[in-house]
């Protein structure tokens, strides 16, 4: 069967631009954090450094069992259809299914990683005065760029469409009837 659309991102154009996000976004959650809750100052340590980066590892990690999370949740999925990796080739981590989803459960398993990953950490490092956790939020949120990218997308489609994740490639196959084979060959 024939997608009826495909969603890909295109890595060597979206990195630039996701690596400007991520400064942006650094730079305006730290100008926040100091605004809100101390004054302007810098000081580094090594404990914070290694804290960061830990909590940066960490978080990815985590960003994506939170996409599995998603798919077995709202997408109703069997935990043996999961996958997940790094794809050192093209810089990125994945978590996958290789069933179809829904549109509309795509789009929820596509931003409960930022929610919890991003939005979570952010607002935690406000309350508690800690600014790691507001510069892990800042990487984190921009971390989901290529998600919000594809959410953008698959909002464009019918909530009944069925989606299937392209086991190799950041790529959804959309198509507006159960695929007969349930994957993407």
């Amino acid at each position: 069967m024939t997608p009826s659309h495909i969603i890909e991102l295109k890595m060597d154009e979206i990195a630039p631009k996701a690596l400007w996000f991520n400064a942006v976004l650094l730079v305006v959650f730290a100008a926040a954090y100091h605004f809100f809750n101390e004054p302007l100052s810098f000081r580094f340590s090594l404990a914070g450094i290694l804290l960061f980066l830990l909590g940066y590892v960490v978080l990815i990690v985590v960003h994506e069992l939170f996409h599995l999370i998603g798919f077995v949740l709202f997408g109703k999925v069997p935990v043996s259809s999961l996958n997940y990796g790094v794809n050192l080739k093209m810089g990125i981590a994945y978590a996958t299914t290789n069933r179809p989803v829904q549109n509309r459960a795509m789009r929820k398993a596509l931003l409960l990683p930022f929610w919890t990953t991003a939005f979570i950490p952010t607002v935690s490092g406000f309350a508690l005065d800690n600014q790691v956790l507001v510069l892990l939020g800042a990487m984190l949120t921009a971390g989901a760029f290529g998600d919000f990218i594809m959410y953008h997308e698959l909002r464009k489609q019918k909530n009944t469409a069925w989606i299937v994740d392209d086991p190799s490639l950041p790529r959804l196959h959309v198509y507006d009837h159960y695929p007969e084979n349930g994957s993407v060959d």
